[in-house]
């Protein structure tokens, strides 16, 4: 448990770091250019393959944005460039399910008149391949139905349950 958390601080972090630089927030410099001030990368990571669970459960965001969105985003862009082969599966659950929902019953569920603040980036997500699962157990507690989801979106069993299972099948959890 521990081990896990600790895990997911660190790729907390890292992200945090891979998002900064990809807005351009840091200077990046090649590491044979040492100026004072200046950044190194002393290890550069490249992937061949990448499989990785979202587990989306919960309400995190810088500013307004959705930090498990933009997580996604970054990644995709990140293995497009470089050509590495992946699979991201996002799974929502709990008090974060609503961000699958339709225009319709967003309002409904958030109380609001303005529609899904989040498709467009849902929908960009998975034109990029992202595939997105609300958990069959938080639809139930809340009275959603499928006809309630944004298309494209599949409802699991149990989100707790998928986790292990994408898991046991090599996919690498991240916690946003």
């Amino acid at each position: 448990m521990l081990k896990n958390r600790v895990l997911q601080r660190l790729t907390r972090a890292f992200f945090l770091f891979f998002t900064s630089i990809s807005i351009g927030t840091l200077p990046v410099w090649a590491a044979d250019n040492k100026q004072p001030g200046e950044l190194r990368i002393d290890i550069p990571v490249e992937l061949t393959q990448a499989k990785v669970v979202f587990n989306m459960d919960h309400p995190a965001f810088e500013a307004d944005n959705p930090t498990g969105l933009n997580y996604m985003a970054v990644m995709v862009e990140h293995f497009a460039k470089d050509k590495t082969q992946s699979s991201l599966i996002a799974i929502f659950h709990g008090d974060i399910g609503y961000m699958l929902l339709s225009d319709e019953s967003y309002n409904r569920a958030r109380h609001t008149n303005r529609g899904n603040p989040y498709k467009t980036m849902i929908k960009q997500l998975q034109a990029k391949g992202v595939q997105f699962e609300e958990c069959g157990q938080t639809a139930h507690a809340k009275g959603w139905g499928n006809a309630d989801f944004m298309s494209g979106i599949k409802v699991n069993t149990s989100a707790n349950l998928r986790i292990v299972q994408l898991v046991q099948q090599g996919y690498i959890q991240i916690q946003p």
